[in-house]
C-alpha cells in the first residue's frame, strides 16, 4: 500500500469519525430535557451521597471528600460509555437500521468503532460538567491535569466500552437482556473501588487499575510520566482486553444474528 493510498484511507477514516461524532452530539442536543435531566440526576445522587453522608458520618465524609468525587467521576464516565454504546445498537436493532451497517464503504467494524468514540467523546463532556459540579458543591479543588487525566480515564472506560459492546451484541441476539445490562452498571462501583495495592490480581479488573491511578493523578497530583512502568502497562493491557474481547463478542453474535435472520428483529 502506498503512502497516497494510506492517506487517502486516513482522511475517509477521520471523515468518518467526524461525522458520527456531530450526529451523537446533534441528537444529543435535539432532546435538551433529557439531556438536562441526565446532567440533572448526576448531580443529583452525588448530592445525595455527599450532604446524606455529610449528617450521618460527618468529618469521615470530608475527610474522604477528594476520592469520593474522583471515584463518582469515573463512575459516570464508566456508565456513560457501556450503556451509551449498549443502548445505541439495541435501539438501532430495533429501528432495522443496524444492518445498514454492512452496507458502507467503511465496514461494519469501522462505523461501531466509531460510534463508540462518539460516545466516548460525549461523555467527557457531560461528565465533566457534572465534575465542575461537584467540586463547587463540596468547595473541593483537584488536580486536573489534561495531559494525565484524560490518557488515564480514557484507557480507564475502554474496559468499560468493551463491555458495552459486548452487551450489545448479545442484545442484539437474544433481545431482552435489560436485567443482565443493569446489574452490570452496580459492578462498576465495586471494580472502581477494589483494593488493587492489596490484591495483586484486581489489578486485571476492568476499570480497578485505572480507578487507583486517576486517584493518584487527580488527588496527589501524579503525573503520567511518574507513574511505574508496570502500571501504565497494566493499565494499556487491560484496556486493550477487555475492548478486544468485547468487539470480539460482539462480532461473533452480530454475525450469528445474521445468520439466523434476526438482526433486524426485535
Amino acid at each position: 500500500m502506498t503512502t497516497a493510498t494510506r492517506q487517502r484511507r486516513a482522511r475517509k477514516y477521520y471523515t468518518l469519525l467526524k461525522a458520527v461524532v456531530y450526529r451523537d452530539l446533534l441528537v444529543w442536543v435535539r432532546y435538551p430535557v433529557n439531556a438536562a435531566l441526565g446532567l440533572f440526576m448526576g448531580v443529583f445522587f452525588f448530592g445525595l451521597m455527599f450532604y446524606g453522608g455529610t449528617l450521618v458520618a460527618g468529618q469521615a465524609i470530608s475527610d474522604t471528600i477528594e476520592g469520593l468525587i474522583v471515584g463518582y467521576f469515573l463512575w459516570t464516565l464508566s456508565i456513560g460509555a457501556y450503556s451509551g454504546i449498549t443502548n445505541d445498537v439495541r435501539s438501532e436493532a430495533s429501528w432495522g437500521t443496524l444492518e445498514r451497517h454492512y452496507t458502507t464503504p467503511f465496514g461494519f467494524g469501522p462505523v461501531i468503532l466509531a460510534k463508540g468514540l462518539a460516545i466516548v467523546f460525549r461523555t467527557f463532556l457531560t461528565s465533566s460538567v457534572v465534575l465542575a459540579l461537584m467540586l463547587l458543591m463540596t468547595g473541593t479543588s483537584l488536580d486536573l491535569n489534561f495531559l494525565t487525566v484524560v490518557p488515564v480515564a480514557s484507557l480507564a472506560i475502554a474496559s468499560a466500552l468493551g463491555l458495552g459492546l459486548a452487551m450489545g451484541g448479545l442484545g442484539v441476539l437474544y433481545k431482552r437482556i435489560g436485567n443482565v445490562v443493569n446489574l452490570l452498571q452496580f459492578a462498576f462501583i465495586g471494580l472502581i473501588s477494589a483494593p488493587v495495592f492489596d490484591l495483586w490480581w484486581a489489578k486485571f479488573l476492568p476499570l480497578a487499575q485505572g480507578s487507583a491511578m486517576l486517584q493518584e493523578a487527580m488527588t496527589e497530583g501524579v503525573r503520567l510520566w511518574e507513574f511505574e512502568p508496570a502500571a501504565l502497562a497494566i493499565l494499556v493491557g487491560t484496556a486493550a482486553l477487555y475492548l478486544g474481547v468485547g468487539y470480539a463478542v460482539f462480532g461473533l453474535t452480530t454475525r450469528r444474528a445474521r445468520k439466523l435472520g434476526v438482526l433486524g428483529d426485535y
